[in-house]
């Protein structure tokens, strides 16, 4: 074998957790993967025979590179991220292993609100224990400020409690209830299965004016799901992150994906990807067995 092959080889051993780093890092899969790709030609070009941790200096390398992703962005005031899909009963390894440790598509949307060394900072040391030395070298500032930095994400994310109700049956039984409600226009049940401080976000993508929307209370989302039931959508259960979610499709072709947050029994937070160019982007194999 020679030294090439053998350092591609260290590198996939890897790759599973750059996928996962980055990831949370962007939000996007697909940005995701591109990030780990220019991992490995960085790795390519560096001498790896000086390279102490290898596993160190490739999530350090895959931290930079998402950091220049993310400086580079353009703000959007409603971005919901790229939704990891699975059948309903049941995720894939593969995605089980990118999204180990993970608290769903919540946990995403709120690191959407941090600043780019925040959310660096935050995703390494508390989602992958990485030391704030480390961290700091990332985002070119020292460690106590790399600390300091995660902090601060830290009571953001905790001041939104995006965590879900670990049983995922009764995750599904709220969403039904949900659909339910909506379906038979009982306005008064759509209520009774929402959280009071509820918040809906639908990104639309780059589309007019007032098609990306946010929505808070339980009688306004309530009111939202009542129209939204008119539409004569197909609905279907899936996982998104690993959470209760539904693929509405219309004519079989996906409408939307809604990923719900499930809380205390009740549903926090409903976020939609309805961006027609976003939705065509996703991996939707597993909707094939719909349309059969």
């Amino acid at each position: 074998m020679d030294e090439r092959d053998w350092l591609a080889e260290r590198f996939e051993e890897h790759r599973p957790r750059l996928r996962a780093v980055a990831y949370r890092m962007l939000g996007s899969l697909s940005e995701a993967e591109d990030a780990v790709q220019e991992t490995w030609l960085r790795l390519t070009g560096a001498d790896a025979r000086e390279v102490q941790d290898l596993g160190a200096w490739l999530t350090t390398v895959v931290a930079r590179i998402s950091l220049n992703v993310l400086r580079s962005r353009k703000t959007r005031e409603i971005h919901v991220p790229e939704p990891i899909i699975d059948h309903a009963d049941g995720m894939s390894p593969e995605h089980v292993a990118l999204l180990a440790n993970s608290v769903g598509l919540a946990l995403l949307v709120v690191l959407e609100t941090l600043s780019p060394p925040e959310r660096i900072a935050f995703v390494l040391h508390d989602i992958f224990g990485v030391p704030f030395e480390e961290i700091a070298t990332v985002i070119d500032r020292s460690p106590d400020a790399a600390r300091q930095l995660a902090s601060r994400a830290r009571r953001r994310v905790q001041a939104r409690n995006a965590t879900p109700d670990a049983d995922l049956e009764a995750q599904r039984s709220v969403v039904d209830a949900f659909l339910a409600a909506a379906h038979g226009g009982d306005f008064a049940a759509l209520v009774a299965v929402l959280d009071p401080d509820v918040v809906l976000r639908r990104d639309a993508g780059a589309i007019p004016t007032g098609a990306s929307t946010e929505v808070r209370g339980a009688e306004k989302v309530a009111r939202r799901a009542q129209t939204f039931s008119r539409l004569g959508l197909s609905m279907h259960p899936v996982l998104i992150n690993g959470a209760a979610g539904l693929v509405p499709m219309l004519n079989g072709k996906p409408f939307s994906v809604m990923a719900f947050t499930v809380k205390g029994g009740k549903i926090v937070e409903i976020d939609i990807l309805a961006d027609p160019e976003r939705l065509r982007q996703l991996d939707l194999t597993i909707l094939a067995r719909f349309n059969r």
